[in-house]
């Protein structure tokens, strides 16, 4: 079992930023990969940005060029700078852990991007 708390998030004005961070905790492999996906009311969930242990990174095109995603192996944390945020980037955010079995999420946070 992996347990994720995330933390961060909010409301915040169109062209503003925010920072989100998750800490894993349990059965930790050493290879995986950590990151986030978002999901906006009616919508499904979507990719935003993951992270392997080797620093590989996958971004979502919409994404691309204003969040960075960073990682700390050594704390099994994985953060989210997302800068130029817009309304269409409102969702809630679930951090997510892969490795070779099922994924693990965690509760989501919350955010709002107002124009």
């Amino acid at each position: 079992q992996v347990q994720l708390v995330e933390s961060g998030g909010g409301l915040v004005l169109a062209g503003g930023s925010l920072r989100l961070s998750c800490v894993a905790s349990g059965s930790i492999f050493s290879i995986n990969a950590m990151g986030w996906y978002r999901q906006a009311p009616g919508k499904q969930r979507e990719l935003v940005a993951t992270m392997t242990t080797g620093g590989r990174t996958l971004y979502a095109d919409s994404v691309k060029g204003r969040f960075t995603i960073s990682r700390d192996n050594a704390k099994n944390s994985v953060n989210l700078q997302m800068n130029s945020l817009s309304p269409e980037d409102t969702a809630v955010y679930y951090c997510v852990y892969l490795d070779s079995g099922d994924p693990y999420w965690g509760q989501g946070t919350q955010v709002t991007v107002s124009s």
